[in-house]
């Protein structure tokens, strides 16, 4: 079985500031006018983004949130625990993996405007998966506020919020 850090080394992969590493794969040529986009664009976006990410053990992907739709990419080790939270405070777990018997999905998608984070199931091993945005990635429609703001906005998720909040 490859290693984390193997994988971390052969693709390039950088620290992402939600928690676990990344490298962007992909990212079309073409662009979207802000003025075309559904929701409040400062600029315009790429028609499509895509990355690699990994998590690795106890690293944790902090709870997020962006104004795109984010498809989820099962690629290797273990099942990834996505945790969602929707804009009406309903919390959801998803489970992406390759066990579709139980329960696992191959792929996912994280709505727009839903907050997320994810952790490894198995504490001992990694998750790679990747994810894709469309509209294109950007940071200026990324928001990772601090527990506080969450804990404000969903008390009755104080757990999940204290364990995988920013």
């Amino acid at each position: 079985m490859t290693s984390a850090k193997k994988i971390i080394e052969t693709l390039n992969l950088k620290p992402h500031p939600e928690g676990g590493y990344f490298k962007e794969n992909y990212r079309s040529k073409g662009l979207i006018k802000n003025n075309s986009l559904d929701f409040e664009a400062n600029g315009e976006r790429n028609y499509s983004t895509s990355i690699y990410f990994l998590l690795n053990e106890n690293d944790f992907s902090a709870f997020h949130k962006i104004k795109q739709d984010e498809i989820w990419h099962f690629y290797q080790g273990s099942t990834l625990l996505l945790h969602t939270i929707n804009p009406n405070g309903n919390y959801n777990l998803i489970r992406i993996g390759n066990d579709l018997e139980n329960g696992e999905f191959f792929q996912f998608v994280v709505p727009a405007g839903t907050w997320f984070a994810s952790e490894v199931e198995n504490k001992t091993s990694y998750s790679l998966c990747g994810c894709t945005v469309s509209p294109g990635f950007d940071f200026r429609d990324f928001e990772m506020p601090n527990k506080q703001l969450l804990l404000e906005k969903f008390p009755i998720h104080k757990e999940i919020i204290n364990r995988l909040g920013h």
